[in-house]
């Protein structure tokens, strides 16, 4: 990753051009051209710097709900368990703690029934059974920039 690479990721943390060729209007921005910057974007998902550019919708403006997961996975079924839960639509992102309970994921569905059903299913096809969810009572948004 260069330092062009480093700006690019900056400009799209904000003020994404919602507009049918944002990356040839980004590009413009630093003199590259639309295929460059694709070029650079897949380099960077390739080599795992970033995973995917898309949007982040309000799970409550759909009349969706959003819950986070906590599950207890022995170290040696962690990779197994998240290759699973990855696969489950409304997973939008994992992560490890080292706590008792040491995997960590959100979850969105169109109901709380829904909710419950893919926990059920996530624990028949993972064995996992300790798998709790942690619905909001309230919600703080932080907006997240990364400065690279």
């Amino acid at each position: 990753m260069d330092e062009i690479d480093r700006k690019i990721l900056n400009r799209l943390q904000a003020d994404f051009p919602v507009l049918s060729r944002p990356f040839g209007i980004i590009a413009g921005e630093f003199g590259l051209t639309e295929k460059e910057i694709l070029e650079r974007l897949r380099g960077l998902k390739r080599t795992g710097v970033i995973r995917r550019i898309g949007a982040i919708l309000d799970p409550r403006a759909l009349g969706w709900v959003s819950t986070l997961c906590a599950a207890r996975v022995l170290e040696e079924n962690v990779e197994d368990f998240v290759s699973i839960v990855n696969q489950f639509p409304g997973v939008t992102h994992n992560y490890e703690r080292k706590a008792y309970y040491n995997i960590w994921f959100t979850l969105t569905a169109p109901s709380w029934e829904v909710v419950e059903e893919m926990l059920n299913d996530i624990s028949r096809e993972t064995g996992i059974e300790e798998i709790v969810h942690l619905p909001a009572r309230e919600i703080f948004k932080v907006k997240v920039q990364f400065d690279l």
